[in-house]
């Protein structure tokens, strides 16, 4: 899979908190803004709303022709027409292809070098690593793995590499210069203001970032 340098993730807790319920018009403003990949995170229960919500981000995702990845769920993937995204707790990327079949592309999360060296025979088309840094993105965060460990981690294997955890703006390029072939990013692109064109500059300043 050649994944693009920056993977962005729209985490529906993190709009929730800023007050912003329309997903997909903050997914519609990055993909307008060049936006190649971008994967919804939702951790509640996907009520019908949420259903039709992430129909319009597939939707928008196609008109752009950029990837859309569903986390956790290989059900509603599968009804989108998305890709999918597991974590270490989630089905397991095998028995997620016997729901998908094998041409969905599908990511699995890593968080040290043993489960990325585990990951190695997975039926996955890209693997990502982290928390490189601290990060306020997820309840339970597993342990930081810095990036010591992430250029062991670009050593240890073959695949696509995302990093995910913690990435600031300023240390973006730093994380690619390490192996990263492509980074996560959830909070930091949000700016204070979700309006249309902070959203939009934002994803623009970070496209920028990571395609130097």
């Amino acid at each position: 899979m050649n994944l693009p340098r920056l993977y962005p993730i729209l985490d529906t807790a993190a709009l929730q908190q800023r007050g912003c319920s329309d997903w997909a018009a903050v997914a519609e403003t990055w993909l307008t803004a060049g936006a190649e990949i971008l994967q919804l995170r939702h951790k509640p229960h996907w009520t019908r709303a949420a259903y039709l919500q992430a129909g319009n981000i597939a939707a928008h995702c196609d008109r752009f022709k950029s990837t859309f990845i569903v986390n956790d769920r290989a059900d509603f993937a599968k009804l989108l027409g998305a890709g999918l995204h597991v974590g270490q707790d989630d089905l397991s990327p095998i028995d997620s292809r016997k729901v998908l079949g094998p041409e969905v592309k599908v990511g699995f999360s890593t968080h040290n070098i043993e489960q990325l060296t585990a990951a190695a025979n997975q039926p996955v088309d890209y693997l990502a690593f982290g928390p490189i840094f601290s990060t306020l993105s997820k309840d339970r965060p597993d342990p930081t793995v810095g990036l010591k460990q992430l250029r062991e981690a670009r050593s240890a294997t073959t695949k696509p590499l995302v990093a995910i955890g913690g990435i600031t703006l300023d240390r973006a390029r730093e994380v690619l210069d390490r192996g990263a072939d492509s980074v996560a990013v959830i909070a930091a692109l949000l700016p204070d203001k979700l309006d249309q064109s902070s959203l939009r500059q934002r994803m623009e300043l970070w496209l920028q970032r990571t395609r130097q």
